[in-house]
């Protein structure tokens, strides 16, 4: 994320999505320590999520 942010010229980490990203953080880092499959997001989040669940 730093090396395309000097490429594109922009602050990476002076971006709404980074405090976007920290509230969605907390909601899915519960749900990887869950047992069971996840449902509670979009179906990109639910697939990684549950990708990461298969493989721990």
């Amino acid at each position: 994320i730093f090396t395309q942010g000097i490429v594109w010229n922009i602050n990476s980490f002076d971006q709404w999505g980074v405090e976007y990203g920290k509230q969605i953080a907390k909601q899915v880092l519960p749900k990887l320590s869950e047992k069971t499959p996840t449902d509670n997001f979009d179906s990109s989040t639910n697939g990684l999520i549950n990708y990461i669940k298969k493989y721990q």
